[in-house]
Formats: structure tokens, sequence, C-alpha cells
């Protein structure tokens, strides 16, 4: 099986150059100004995608949370009402979908519950994201295979006989499976980025990586080991209110990520030995037996 995977144009996987994208996740902050800013960052730095995160608050947040009360910019709310202000609707979502048109970048987005699914089936996205706190929810992965578009597994906190499950419910066509460690931000001894070497092991599918560290070293790294898509979390200031935003990179540093990757690709080679033309005046002069 080649180990390949079209998201909308792209190809995406072994030979092909590292597609990389920007989650913007719920950065936005419910503000569809700022999500159309991260959108422009984004495509400036050369970013193949943005992604977004569809849930339905009444289904994903589970009974005992969702009178907790919390801090938040709307002032002192229980948390289900703060999951309500955070998610975009209908109308955030079509701003969304023409921007990002207009600009000419794709987005997705994960999705959490079969009503987002349903919900985000009318923008006809590239493809969709299975977080990792779903990949056990097999009810709702082979919904998400019933769709027929291709889907992308992240794998955070989750075992290899769970990963294992999951695929087995989606099947290997038109999926691409994701390392991840699920912390906010991730210390780079949990990162264990030779999971992707792993992964390319277990399964016959294009294998990516989704960084939550602070700084930008790994997800190179992670290119270097194998990895055919990087996500990160992207964002106008890691100083911004909401939990993802100190494991996000802003626009300085999304300009060199993508920079970094792009010479790293190049570096790599083939792995075939060769003399290059730039070295013959070098071997002419240097060396004394031919």
């Amino acid at each position: 099986m080649e180990r390949k995977i079209k998201l909308g144009s792209r190809w995406v996987g072994d030979g092909y150059p590292a597609y990389l994208v920007g989650e913007i996740g719920i950065n936005h902050n419910g503000d569809i100004n700022i999500a159309r800013r991260l959108i422009d960052i984004a495509k400036h730095n050369g970013l193949d995608a943005v992604k977004f995160q569809k849930r339905t608050p009444e289904v994903c947040v589970p009974p005992e949370q969702r009178s907790i009360m919390r801090e938040t910019p709307w002032g002192y709310i229980s948390y289900l009402e703060y999951r309500k202000k955070i998610e975009f609707g209908r109308e955030e979502y079509q701003e969304i979908d023409r921007y990002c048109k207009q600009v000419g970048i794709d987005w997705f987005a994960s999705v959490w519950d079969q009503q987002s699914v349903d919900f985000l089936e009318e923008f006809h996205p590239i493809c969709y994201k299975i977080p990792s706190a779903s990949l056990t929810d097999h009810d709702l992965l082979r919904y998400l295979h019933s769709t027929g578009k291709p889907l992308i597994l992240s794998t955070g906190m989750s075992t290899i006989d769970q990963i294992h499950a999951a695929v087995d419910v989606l099947g290997l066509e038109n999926l691409l499976i994701t390392h991840t460690t699920s912390t906010y931000p991730c210390e780079p001894e949990e990162l264990n980025l030779r999971m992707i070497e792993t992964l390319r092991k277990e399964f016959p599918v294009p294998i990516g990586y989704s960084g939550h560290e602070v700084g930008l070293i790994p997800s190179v790294v992670a290119v270097t080991l194998g990895a055919c898509l990087v996500e990160r979390h992207i964002t106008l200031d890691r100083a911004m209110w909401g939990g993802d935003q100190a494991a996000s990179v802003e626009p300085q540093g999304v300009e060199r990520l993508v920079k970094y990757i792009r010479v790293s690709e190049q570096a790599l080679g083939d792995g075939v030995k060769r003399v290059y033309p730039s070295e013959l005046s070098s071997l002419k002069k240097l060396r004394r037996v031919q």
C-alpha cells in the first residue's frame, strides 16, 4: 500500500514535502477577527492549511463539569457557558470558509461529536481530524468514516492497542495518523518523537506529528524522523487568555518553523552517495591519489 493521502489538492506522504498545518483551534477566543488574523499569518508564512475545533457543548461537556464556575474573558461563568462562548457557529464558519477561499488556504477542523460532523459537512472541509480524546469513541469513528472524507487520527493519551482498535474501525484507506502527547505545553522528555518511527512500522499509512512543545526544534526533528505532516497551534501572542496559548507558536516563530522544516527537507537528500559538481574543484586541488 502506497503511504500517501490527498488533502485538498496536495498529496501528503513519503516523497512529498511535509504538509504544514496551523491549528487555530480555540485560540481565536470566540472572535472571528482574531481568526482572520491567524489565517493571514498562516497563509503569509507558507502553511498549507489551518485547523479549527468543533464541539457541541451540551454533548461534549460531561455533566459533572457543566456547572463548575471559572474566570473567563466573559466574566465568572460556568464551564458549559464558557464552552458555548468559545464555540463558533454557522455565521462564523461561513466567514472562515469564505475568507480561506479568498486568501487561498485550505481549512478543516477537529470534530468531537456526530452533530459537529453534520454541521461541518455543509462546508465540505478537505478532511476531518479525530482528536485524541475521541480515539476510543468508535461510534464517532464509524460516523466519520461514513463521510468518505480523508481522516487524520490523533493518538495522544492512547496505548498502541487502542490505536490499533481505532484503525480497525477506520480502515487504512484515506487515513493519516499523527503522533502526539496531549500535554499543553509538553516537556521534551515526554514528546517521545521515536514513536513516529514506531507508528511507521506498525501502520502502512502516512504518519504525522502534532506538537504541543515550547519551541520549534522537536517539530523539525519530527520531519527528519519521517513525519509527513506537522501541526502546531498558532497564536497572536502566547500571553493571551486560553489554555492552548502557551503551547502555541507566535507569528515570527511560524515563519522560522516553515523555513527550518523546508531547509531540513532539502538537507536530508536521498541517501545515495555521489560526488557533487560543487566538489570537483576541491577534488582536483586536494586529492593526491585518484
